[in-house]
C-alpha cells in the first residue's frame, strides 16, 4: 500500500474515531469500565495507602545513599521533600498499573460493543469470520500486559535521565496499545491468518496509532507533577486521571477499529477468487459433456433444412 494512502486512511480513521466518541452510545459505554477502574483504585487507596507508604519509607531509610541526600536536602532547607517522596514513589509504581487496567477494561468491556456499532453503521457487509474468541483475546492481552511491565521494570533507571523519560513510557504504551487493540478489533471480523497479515502489512501504521495514544495516555500522569502539593487531592486526582485513561483508550480502541476494518475490506477486495478445482467440474460416469457451441445442439433433420418440400442435400 502506497505511503500517501496509508497517510489518507490514517488520517481518515481518526476524524471517523474523534466523531464517535461523541455517540451517547460511546459516551455509555466509557462508564461501565470507569465505575470498576475508579471503584477498585479507590477501594486499595482505602485499605493500603499508609501501609504501601510506610513500608517505602521505611525501605528507603535502609539506603544510606538516600538518608544521606535527604539530610543534605533539610540542610539546604528542602526537607519537605523528604516528606512527600515516599508517596510520590507509591503513586508513580501505581500509575502504570492504572494505566493497564485502564486499558484492559476498556479492550475487554467497551471493544466488543464498539465493533458492533461500528461494523453495523460503516461495515454492514462485511463478513465476520470469528478467528479470535475471548479466551485467546484474554491470553493474548495478559501476555502483552506482562510484558510490558517486564520493559517499564527494565527501563525504570532511563527514567531519571529528563529527556528518556519523555520517550520511553509512551512508546512502551504505545506498543501495548497497539498489539493490544489490534488483536481486539479484528477478532470478531478477520480470521487468523487475515489478522497476521493485516498487522504485518500495517505495523507501522497501527504502531503510530499506538505511539500517538500512548503519548495521550500519559498525559493524565502530568496531574501529579505540577506540586507535590497536589497528593492532598489524590483521590480527586484519582479518579480524574482514570476517566481520562478511559477517555483515551476509547478513542484509541475506535481509531484502531475504523482503520483495521477498513484494512480487511480492501483485503478482501483484492484477493482473487479461488479457481473451480477439477472436482467442481468433474462430469458424472456415463454422461456425455455438453459441446461447445452449435454442436451442442441437436443436429437438423431433413425436415427442417428442407426447401420447397424437398430434403436438402449434403454438400458435396
Amino acid at each position: 500500500m502506497p505511503y500517501a494512502a496509508r497517510m489518507k486512511a490514517l488520517i481518515d480513521s481518526f476524524w471517523r474515531a474523534a466523531a464517535y466518541c461523541l455517540h451517547p452510545k460511546v459516551i455509555l459505554l466509557s462508564l461501565l469500565p470507569l465505575l470498576v477502574s475508579v471503584a477498585a483504585v479507590l477501594g486499595l487507596g482505602w485499605f493500603y495507602w499508609e501501609s504501601a507508604v510506610a513500608a517505602v519509607r521505611a525501605g528507603l531509610e535502609q539506603w544510606s545513599l538516600v538518608v544521606s541526600f535527604l539530610q543534605w536536602l533539610e540542610s539546604i532547607g528542602a526537607g519537605a521533600f523528604g516528606v512527600v517522596l515516599a508517596p510520590l514513589i507509591v503513586v508513580a509504581l501505581a500509575v502504570p498499573v492504572i494505566v493497564i487496567a485502564s486499558l484492559l477494561l476498556v479492550a475487554w468491556l467497551m471493544t466488543p460493543s464498539l465493533v458492533s456499532l461500528v461494523a453495523s453503521r460503516r461495515f454492514p457487509t462485511l463478513e465476520r469470520k470469528h478467528g479470535g474468541g475471548w479466551f485467546s483475546a484474554g491470553v493474548w492481552s495478559l501476555g502483552c500486559m506482562l510484558a510490558a511491565l517486564g520493559l517499564m521494570v527494565l527501563s525504570l533507571p532511563l527514567w531519571f535521565i529528563p529527556p528518556l523519560v519523555l520517550v520511553l513510557p509512551p512508546l512502551i504504551w504505545g506498543w501495548l496499545t497497539y498489539r493490544v487493540m489490534s488483536f481486539d478489533v479484528l477478532a470478531e471480523h478477520a480470521s487468523g491468518d487475515e489478522r497476521r497479515e493485516l498487522m504485518r502489512e500495517h505495523r507501522w501504521p497501527l504502531l503510530t496509532i499506538g505511539i500517538i495514544t500512548g503519548y495521550l495516555g500519559a498525559a493524565p500522569s502530568l496531574l501529579w507533577a505540577v506540586n507535590a502539593a497536589t497528593l492532598v487531592f489524590a483521590p480527586v486526582l484519582v479518579v480524574l486521571s482514570v476517566w481520562l485513561y478511559t477517555l483515551v483508550f476509547a478513542f484509541a480502541a475506535l481509531w484502531f477499529l475504523h482503520f483495521a476494518l477498513a484494512a480487511l475490506e480492501r483485503l478482501r477486495l483484492r484477493t482473487p477468487v479461488e479457481p473451480a478445482s477439477e472436482a467442481d467440474t468433474a462430469v458424472a460416469p456415463g454422461v456425455l459433456p455438453p459441446l461447445p457451441g452449435p454442436a451442442a445442439s441437436s443436429p437438423p433433420g431433413p425436415a427442417a433444412n428442407a426447401a420447397g418440400g424437398r430434403a436438402a442435400l449434403p454438400p458435396p
